[in-house]
């Protein structure tokens, strides 16, 4: 019984730090709410996570510039993340009670779907990894590096992708709900 209120009260806790977030954010970055501005945000992270890869596998063949393209990735990423959450208000990572039936209905597909992108998309540093360690016997450093980075950047894909779904489908807001 205390773990329900436990968990009950964390819950309104993280509801209501949502809802008031939510009402800073609320008239943030007007130009950017369109559906056609959203799409640009989410292509302009799959560009940004098809960099980071690149990286990862360029640090797997020993180039020794490369881990230095991480952070000019990186300081794409966050503030284009930051946008996206700010103009997709934040409905990807949404406490159940901050959304209406159809907005629960359309977090937990977009969810469902980032959850399988992970799984999937886990199994290429997860594979890279084990067969490298056999054939190098574990030894090979920048292997060890490359996997690290490419296990973050997949993460990052699967941890992104529901609030990435909901920016690419969601249509324009009415006008009333400006």
């Amino acid at each position: 019984m205390a773990d329900t209120d436990l968990i009950e009260r964390y819950q309104q806790f993280r509801t209501q730090r949502f809802l008031k977030r939510e009402q800073v954010w609320a008239h943030s970055l007007p130009g950017w709410r369109t559906r056609r501005r959203r799409r640009v945000l989410v292509v302009a992270l799959l560009v940004t996570f098809a960099v980071m890869f690149g990286v990862g596998v360029l640090c797997a063949f020993g180039v020794p510039w490369a881990p230095l393209v991480w952070l000019p990735a990186t300081l794409v990423f966050l503030p284009v993340w930051i946008a996206l959450q700010i103009v997709s208000s934040r409905r990807g990572d949404a406490p159940v009670q901050a959304l209406d039936e159809f907005e629960i209905a359309q977090r937990n597909s977009a969810r469902s779907i980032g959850l399988t992108i992970t799984q999937n998309l886990m199994m290429i540093p997860v594979c890279y990894l084990i067969f490298g360690s056999v054939i190098t016997g574990g030894t090979d450093t920048d292997m060890a590096y490359a996997g690290g980075l490419l296990t973050l950047t997949v993460l990052l894909i699967g941890g992104c992708s529901p609030a990435m779904i909901l920016g690419w489908t969601r249509p324009d807001n009415e006008p009333d709900d400006v």
